[in-house]
């Protein structure tokens, strides 16, 4: 593979290929046992104990978490010089996802694993790592991530708390509080964001029995209720000078880079999520009869089952190709150097852009999901006995954690245009020879009949080319106050998502039917899910796009602006119909997910 064709935001301007992109189809034999491990230690150990998981049971969630300790679970991230497993960012996805039924539970094991543990992994010394690595990886210790503020929320860097170096130099004196920290009611180890001086925003680890260190009460919330949510106070907390974790007034280093993985192992839990209601919403769809006929017989019912297995599949496709992105990434970082933890930094940062873009797409999919999980279920979706209405008040907060989806979607555009500043992405250079093209324009190759893929191939090219045209004017007329522009930015952003989900579910496709050509069964799936996101994407992109043009020109040169777009955008349409019922009567017969 080439160096190029794994840079982060490289799909808006090059295209990938197949052989570069990681799927569920490439999973090692290692992998699904590992993931059979977590999916028999949730049937065995956390859905018969749920009903009181949900209570907000401090021990039995604690002594869940050792027991998933025990069985390798909190130590897959941690290098195996330190009691963990030392899994590959694919394996420890595929975990993520397979854990998510386990609702509250699998909450508080990602908050440990994820951006509890991982700044000691990526950024603590090595005194940090044999005191507390193998610790954190048995579930001796759970972690916790400490940010948010009331006063700082998506302004991280607005932090109030403070640290003051004590005069002989053995302790930082924190004063302030923090909000809304999950695992806050039994963490052991507190990661905690402070201004050293109050001016440089630095990391501490902070242990729970620190003198001046007191946790608030529980926080009463609309669904997670399993999990333990509660805010901190320091009070001339002195911790100990050797607990700053990387550089005085770096953490935004390590605070923006765990929240980057934080970000896509979230979109892994939400996939996982819909996965699951899936399969709860097409075998009550199957059971349920009206009329005399099981009401997944009916076109509008198959037609939703239709829609919320492609999301999920798309979901997917993004999400594995990510994992293998960072994977390719950290492969190339040496992250037991002197400087490592700068370089897993760099390593993950490279990859920032496809994390948001997982992260909204993953949730708000996940949210489109539950809610026609509601709606097939009927007056039963609002009933607490039925796993959906669980699912349905857990979702919503996907859209909030790690960021706000509002200010993931700034963070996308404003990323890329970063990265073309700089010099790493060639993004003007492909928008001018663009524009070139617009104004000597040749007759449009029309999509091949050759392929059923043909279609999304062309349409995905029409995305990029639809992007770099609007977006470039957006750069052109506003230069870098377009980041005060943050509808348009938002909407470039939904652009920069359906062009990854696309591609992604594509390159998955046309790997997928290489690699299973005597199989038609195991590919017509995924091409036909593919075609069938290809298409709403078009719709999508055509009104977004006039939107912005709107907002960017008016007159004579909006009119030739839209006569662009409508040419480029010269699909005929297909019958979504016919694709729904093939998908829905897959999913349907399968009475779960069906990816292939």
């Amino acid at each position: 593979m080439s160096k190029a064709a794994w840079g982060g935001g490289r799909f808006v301007v090059e295209d990938a290929g197949p052989e570069q992109i990681v799927t569920p189809e490439d999973f090692t034999e290692e992998q699904l046992m590992l993931a059979e491990t977590v999916r028999s230690f949730v049937e065995r150990d956390i859905k018969p104990r749920d009903a009181e998981i949900e209570k907000l049971d401090y021990d039995l969630t604690v002594r869940l978490m050792r027991k998933a300790g025990e069985v390798g679970l909190l130590g897959a991230d941690v290098p195996e010089a330190y009691g963990g497993l030392g899994l590959d960012k694919t394996s420890t996805t595929l975990l993520a996802e397979t854990l998510s039924p386990a609702s509250s539970f699998a909450l508080s094991v990602g908050a440990h694993t994820g951006i509890g543990t991982l700044p000691i992994v990526f950024f603590g010394t090595p005194e940090h790592k044999n005191r507390w690595l193998p610790l954190l990886a048995s579930g001796e210790l759970i972690a916790a991530y400490c940010l948010t503020e009331p006063g700082s929320g998506s302004d991280a860097l607005g932090a109030r708390t403070t640290a003051t170096l004590s005069e002989d130099g053995e302790h930082y004196i924190l004063n302030g509080s923090k909000l809304y920290i999950t695992n806050a009611g039994f963490a052991d180890l507190f990661i905690v964001y402070a201004k050293v001086d109050g001016t440089h925003f630095s990391a501490f680890i902070v242990e729970r029995n620190t003198p001046g260190f007191t946790i608030g009460p529980e926080e009463r919330k609309m669904g997670i209720k399993g999990s333990s949510t509660r805010p901190l106070f320091f009070e001339d907390a002195r911790i100990p000078s050797g607990q700053l974790l990387g550089e005085v007034g770096k953490g935004h280093l390590i605070a923006f880079n765990i929240l980057n993985i934080g970000r896509f192992k979230l979109a892994a839990g939400c996939l996982g999520g819909m996965k699951e209601a899936i399969q709860l919403s097409a075998a009550f769809a199957n059971q349920r009869k009206q009329f005399g006929k099981t009401i997944s017989s009916f076109p509008l019912i198959a037609a939703k089952l239709a829609d919320m297995n492609t999301l999920a599949f798309i979901t997917e496709s993004m999400v594995y190709r990510t994992a293998g992105l960072i994977d390719q990434s950290l492969s190339q970082a040496d992250l037991d150097g002197v400087d490592g933890g700068l370089q897993a930094a760099k390593a993950i940062a490279e990859y920032a852009l496809e994390c948001s873009i997982n992260k909204v797409f993953a949730s708000e999919a996940m949210d489109t999901v539950v809610d026609e999980g509601v709606q097939i279920h009927g007056g039963s979706g609002y009933i607490q006995e039925y796993k959906i209405e669980r699912l349905y008040r857990d979702s919503r907060i996907n859209r909030i954690f790690e960021g706000t989806n509002e200010i993931n979607r700034l963070l996308i555009p404003a990323t890329l245009l970063k990265r073309a500043l700089k010099g790493e992405l060639p993004l003007m250079e492909k928008a001018q020879a663009l524009q070139r093209e617009l104004l000597n324009p040749t007759p449009l190759a029309a999509a091949s009949s050759s392929s059923a893929l043909s279609k999304p191939i062309a349409i995905l090219s029409v995305l990029k080319k639809v992007f770099l045209m609007v977006g470039g004017l957006a750069v052109q007329k506003h230069g870098l106050r377009l980041e005060r522009e943050q509808e348009i930015v938002a909407a470039l952003a939904d652009s920069m998502i359906d062009m990854y989900a696309l591609e992604s579910s594509l390159l998955r496709s046309l790997k997928l039917t290489k690699k299973e050509s005597s199989d038609a069964d195991r590919r017509d799936n995924p091409i036909d899910m593919t075609a069938l996101f290809a298409e709403e994407a078009a719709e999508r992109a055509g009104q977004r796009s006039r939107t912005i043009l709107a907002a960017l020109e008016k007159g004579e040169n909006l009119r030739i602006q839209l006569s662009v777009l409508k040419r480029l955008l010269r699909f005929e349409p297909t019958d979504l119909s016919v694709l729904r019922k093939r998908i829905s009567s897959r999913v349907i017969a399968a009475e779960s997910y069906v990816g292939y």
